[in-house]
């Protein structure tokens, strides 16, 4: 029996995914960036809710500032974005793929009751798509 093609955004996400703290310094945000192969990260509180937002492009300058001074890098909360674009479990991915095309996040997070459950990437909505049509 074939696998049924993805539909909705909980069919894609990655449910194990890479976030920070408020109070995470921005020298170990780049390397779990780099490491996880993401160009930004979900902001949670202690009990994961979503509070923010910060990527690669959100602390480039301040990393560059701070190897020029010498200086020690800022904290997460410091530079993070607090109006965050994020989406329901339930949101059928060719909602989400044209919202995309209005926005331009890389990585959306997904929320389920104001807690991360998970984050999506535009990769992520264009294999689903393309699954869709019955390409693999």
């Amino acid at each position: 029996m074939p696998n049924k093609a993805p539909t909705i955004v909980r069919d894609i996400m990655s449910r194990d995914c890479y976030r920070v703290s408020s109070n995470t310094s921005v020298t170990t945000l780049v390397k779990g960036l780099a490491l996880h192969r993401l160009p930004g990260a979900p902001v949670v509180d202690d009990r994961d809710h979503l509070i923010g937002f910060i990527s690669e492009q959100d602390v480039l300058g301040k990393v560059l500032e701070s190897a020029y001074l010498n200086d020690e890098p800022p904290l997460v909360r410091e530079l993070m974005r607090h109006e965050v674009l994020s989406v329901l479990p339930t949101k059928s991915i060719t909602d989400l793929a044209q919202e995309m095309l209005g926005t331009k996040p890389k990585v959306y997070p997904v929320v389920e009751q104001e807690r991360l459950v998970g984050i999506v990437t535009r990769r992520d909505v264009l294999s689903a798509i393309l699954k869709m049509r019955g390409g693999h």
